[in-house]
């Protein structure tokens, strides 16, 4: 049943965005612009600055063309572009994220972008690969880039008598958790005062946990288990992109998975109950003295660092049963709605967004590591003068050889999928259901695949 309700919804959509794409967008409403306007839509305040200084270097390149910047928080940007894709009312231009990429691939709202001479060694390795949609068409311009760390408090861990040397060397295994799992037992503190590894250590009355709870992790698992999952060496599908079979089914993932939800279960992680993505995240947790330690991506670096009265450092994620550490590296783009307004103000905007000059200018905000090298350098040192070492973000994606890198997964009905991991993994993670009953999930999945 849950799969027809899922085919019905996405089979609304996209007839709702056919009938908009052939009739509606007649309208030319583009979000408000014009013949001289390009309208650009991003979700993250702190790169505001960044892009509108792009902005006017752009404008002062194109005299009788103007940048008009919206920015929406993360879950209204995406419910109100989804609904403008529907009005006809769609921005120009707007930041993609490749866990989109695939239904806007799949409901063909995007311009391709094969005309602006895109050179993918131009930018950080596999960057641009991850933007060309299975027909063959390049539908997104590299942006920017973010990799996870281990974020912790250095006075917790420096009670704990951890050092940062030690954070730096940790590995991990699904049957008992390695030296990772010795390090967040030891973080962790119960309300007595006895730490996660001592004798009478109280689970069920814990006042400091050593490792944040990022949610279930859904069905990437991007802050929360994905590391795992990859440094054991599982995939989520079968393909690198454009996969045609998820792999939610595997013994090594589920494994991995049990091994995970269960640090929450010996009292070492906060329980999803302690989770909120609005009002109580990772960061949240750390910063208000309830967790000693958050995987998180490196676009909450300045956030980290901004807490009043708390000092933060970062570590690698832990080596792997494959000997390997491995990370999520996540790559943004911007797109060219099909229907754009203005769409030749916007093919040059996109163009001028993915050069070195403004993605040099991105980079010395030092708030987001730009798409290409150079850029990415101009970065670090942004980061250096404000004091903080962001090598744990960098030197994965530098180091392939004790590293692992890998992305989101790409396929077709990525909205699908979402429908049916979240509930899932929110089932396994809050109410104790079996991992096993992912075999079942994965079934769902991919007969959606199969269509």
């Amino acid at each position: 049943m849950r799969i027809r309700t899922v085919a019905a919804l996405r089979c609304a959509l996209t007839g709702a965005l056919a009938l908009s794409l052939t009739a509606g967008c007649a309208k030319g409403g583009g979000a408000g612009s014009s013949a001289h306007t390009v309208s650009y839509w991003l979700w993250d305040a702190n790169q505001l600055p960044a892009y509108q200084a792009c902005a006017k270097g752009f404008e002062k390149e194109n005299p009788g063309l103007n940048v008009k910047i919206t920015q929406l928080g993360w879950d209204d940007y995406w419910t109100k572009l989804t609904a403008s894709f529907i009005a006809g009312t769609q921005p120009d231009v707007f930041t993609d994220h490749i866990q989109k990429f695939g239904q806007f691939a799949d409901l063909k709202v995007l311009e391709p972008l094969d005309d602006l001479g895109i050179d993918p060694s131009d930018y950080q390795s596999g960057l641009a690969a991850n933007w060309t949609g299975q027909d063959g068409h390049r539908y997104g311009a590299p942006k920017d880039w973010d990799t996870v760390a281990l974020f912790y408090n250095q006075k917790m861990a420096g009670d704990a008598g951890l050092t940062a040397q030690e954070l730096n060397s940790l590995s991990w295994n699904p049957k008992d958790g390695g030296t990772f799992e010795k390090a967040i037992a030891h973080l962790t503190v119960d309300r007595n005062g006895k730490r996660g590894d001592e004798p009478g250590f109280d689970r069920r009355h814990v006042k400091v946990y050593g490792l944040a709870t990022g949610g279930a992790g859904d069905g990437d698992g991007q802050t929360t288990w994905s590391n795992f999952a990859a440094s054991a060496g599982w995939n989520y599908t079968d393909k690198k992109r454009w996969g045609t079979k998820y792999q939610y089914d595997s013994k090594t993932f589920q494994s991995v998975i049990n091994w995970y939800f269960g640090l929450a279960k010996k009292g070492y992680m906060a329980p999803l109950t302690d989770y909120s993505a609005g009002a109580n995240p990772a960061n949240a947790q750390v910063a208000g003295g309830k967790a000693a330690a958050a995987f998180d991506g490196a676009w909450m670096i300045s956030t980290y660092y901004g807490v009043k009265g708390l000092k933060v450092g970062t570590a690698f994620t832990p080596v792997g049963p494959t000997g390997k550490r491995a990370t999520m590296m996540n790559g943004l783009a911007d797109s060219v709605t099909k229907n754009a307004s203005n769409k030749q103000g916007a093919l040059k905007w996109v163009k001028y967004l993915s050069s070195e000059a403004c993605q040099k200018t991105v980079g010395t905000y030092g708030i987001v590591f730009p798409a290409t090298p150079d850029s990415t350098k101009a970065a670090v040192a942004a980061y250096k003068k404000k004091g903080i070492d962001v090598t744990a973000f960098t030197k994965p994606v530098a180091d392939k050889k004790d590293f692992t890198t890998f992305s989101f997964p790409i396929t077709n009905y990525s909205a699908d999928v979402y429908a049916l991991m979240h509930p899932a993994m929110q089932d396994i993670f809050g109410n104790g259901k079996s991992v096993s009953s992912l075999d079942e999930t994965t079934d769902q999945i991919n007969l959606i695949l199969d269509q």
